[in-house]
C-alpha cells in the first residue's frame, strides 16, 4: 500500500474540523494516512479496526475493487456532465437500480450530495407537493426528540439534538416534535426491538390535533435514529406512525441515511420492518461513503403530481450543480455491485446473533446502564461521570484508538456500526478491545 504521510511543517490551524473538539485533536493528532477492508492505517504505521465504518457510511468496507475501478474509469471517460436539462447514462442506469429495491410505488428518485441535501430535498417535496395538489395550507413539519437529520436549516429545525440547534436562531416555521422512543427504564438491555413504547406513536394524534391536521404537511424520522446514540423503534411503532399519517393525509418520510444499504441486515429498513414511506432520505452507504452521494425516493403519486403543465416547462425548481454526478454515479454502481455479489445486504442476517451475543457479554462491565442492538449496530450506554457529561465515553473512545480500535460516540454512548465485510474475528477483536476499554475506564 502506498502510504502518504502528513506534512510535518503543517500546523493543523487552517482547517477548522467538524464536529471535533479542535484544541484536544490538533494537540494531539489522530490521522489517518491508509485503509483496507476493516483497517485504517494510521500515521505512526499502526493498523486500527474500524468499528464505525467510518461515520456510518463504509458499508462495504475500505478501497474495494469495484468501487475504485470504476471510479479510475469514469474519470477518463467523462468526469463531469450538466445536471439541468442534460443528463448521462449512469445517473439513469443508477436510479433504475436502486428502485428495484424499493416496494412497487416507489419507482422515482433525485440525487443530492449529502445526507443533509437529501434531507433538505425531501422537506422542499413535501411541502410543494401539498402546494401542486391545491393544499398549500399543510406547511407545518414534524420531527422527533433527539432526531438527526443533517445541519442544514430544514434539517436541524426537523431534528432533535439541542446542541445541533441552539446557537441557530429560530429556524424554521411550523415545526414541532415528537417524544423520543428510549425508554431506559422499560427497556434498559433489550436484544433487537424494545417490547415496550409503541404507544408513543399516538403523540401524533395529540399535535394533529393542537395544530389541525390539515395543517401538517410531512412527519419525519429515522426508522432507528443513529446519532442520538441508536434508539431502536418499539415494537408496532412505525406502523402506527404510518397508519395516523395515512388517516390525516400526512406524508411519511424515513430518514434511511444510516439505515439503508444494508445495515439492519436488508437493503432498507423499509424492508426490515416492513413500512413503507412515502419519501425514503439516503446517502453514506449508497457510494459506501467513497465520494459524497445522496438519494431522495419518492412514491408514484408524489411524482406524478409534479408532472403537470406544459411539458417543457420545469417542474420543480430544485437541483444541485452535482446532482447525479458521473463520478458519484460510478461509485456507486460499484458499491452496488459489490453489495450485491458479495451479499453484503444479508451480513446483518446472518451475524445478527452472533453480534447481538457479543455486545450484550458487556453487560455487567463498569458504568454500562444499557445496550441496544438491531442488524449490524449496536451501542453502549454509559453512566455520565457527575457534572462533566460526554466525558466518559470521550475517554473510552481516545483509549479505544490507542488500542487500535475505532469506535463512536454520542454524549455518553458508544456506536458501534462495522463495514458489513466484518467477520466474527473481527468481531472478537472489537468486543475483547472494547472490553478492556470500560474495565480500566472504571
Amino acid at each position: 500500500m502506498n502510504i502518504q504521510t502528513p506534512n510535518k511543517n503543517n500546523s493543523l490551524e487552517a482547517f477548522w474540523m467538524p464536529f471535533t473538539a479542535n484544541r484536544q485533536f490538533k494537540e494531539s493528532p489522530r490521522m489517518f494516512v491508509g485503509a483496507k477492508d476493516m483497517h485504517y492505517v494510521t500515521a505512526d504505521g499502526r493498523e486500527v479496526l474500524d468499528g464505525t465504518a467510518g461515520l456510518w457510511c463504509v458499508n462495504a468496507g475500505h478501497c474495494r475493487p469495484k468501487i475504485t475501478e470504476a471510479i479510475q474509469k469514469q474519470a477518463a471517460e467523462l468526469d463531469y456532465a450538466p445536471a439541468f436539462q442534460m443528463g448521462h447514462p449512469k445517473a439513469f442506469e443508477l436510479a433504475e437500480r436502486l428502485v428495484d429495491y424499493m416496494p412497487d410505488d416507489i419507482n422515482h428518485v433525485m440525487y443530492t450530495n449529502s445526507g443533509s441535501e437529501s434531507v433538505e430535498t425531501a422537506l422542499k417535496v413535501a411541502l410543494a407537493y401539498h402546494r401542486v395538489n391545491g393544499d398549500g395550507s399543510r406547511f407545518r413539519l414534524i420531527g422527533r426528540e433527539r432526531g438527526y437529520h443533517g445541519v442544514n436549516f430544514g434539517g436541524i429545525s426537523v431534528g432533535g439534538i439541542v446542541s445541533n440547534r441552539k446557537m441557530f436562531g429560530t429556524l424554521l416555521t411550523g415545526v414541532d416534535h415528537l417524544a423520543h422512543t428510549h425508554d431506559i427504564e422499560k427497556n434498559a438491555f433489550t436484544r433487537g426491538i424494545p417490547e415496550h413504547g409503541a404507544d408513543l406513536a399516538d403523540e401524533l394524534e395529540r399535535i394533529c390535533t393542537l395544530h389541525d391536521p390539515s395543517t401538517v404537511a410531512a412527519v419525519i424520522v429515522e426508522p432507528v435514529a443513529g446519532s442520538t446514540g441508536v434508539l431502536i423503534p418499539p415494537q408496532g411503532y412505525l406502523q402506527r406512525l404510518r397508519d395516523i399519517c395515512d388517516k390525516h393525509g400526512i406524508l411519511l418520510i424515513f430518514d434511511e441515511v444510516i439505515t439503508g444499504f444494508g445495515r439492519l441486515g436488508s437493503p432498507f429498513a423499509v424492508q426490515h420492518f416492513g413500512v413503507t414511506p412515502d419519501i425514503v432520505i439516503t446517502a453514506k452507504g449508497l457510494t459506501s461513503g467513497v465520494i459524497p452521494m445522496g438519494a431522495v425516493f419518492v412514491k408514484d403519486h408524489i411524482y406524478e403530481a409534479f408532472m403537470q403543465g406544459p411539458p417543457h416547462m420545469i417542474e420543480f425548481f430544485h437541483g444541485y450543480t452535482y446532482s447525479g454526478n458521473p463520478m458519484a454515479a460510478a461509485a456507486a454502481l460499484g458499491a452496488l455491485d459489490t453489495y450485491e455479489e458479495e451479499g453484503l445486504f444479508q451480513k446483518g442476517q446472518e451475524l445478527g446473533q452472533y453480534w447481538e451475543d457479543a455486545l450484550h457479554s458487556l453487560k455487567g462491565l463498569p458504568h454500562v446502564i444499557d445496550i441496544r442492538n438491531i442488524g449490524l449496530i449496536g451501542a453502549i450506554e454509559l453512566e455520565p461521570i457527575a457534572g462533566e457529561p460526554t466525558k466518559r465515553a470521550f475517554s473510552c473512545f481516545l483509549e479505544a484508538y490507542e488500542r487500535n480500535l475505532l469506535i463512536r460516540t454520542t454524549g455518553d454512548i458508544i456506536a458501534l456500526s462495522p463495514p458489513l465485510i466484518v467477520e466474527k474475528s473481527h468481531i472478537d477483536e472489537l468486543i475483547d478491545t472494547l472490553s478492556g476499554v470500560l474495565k480500566d475506564a472504571a
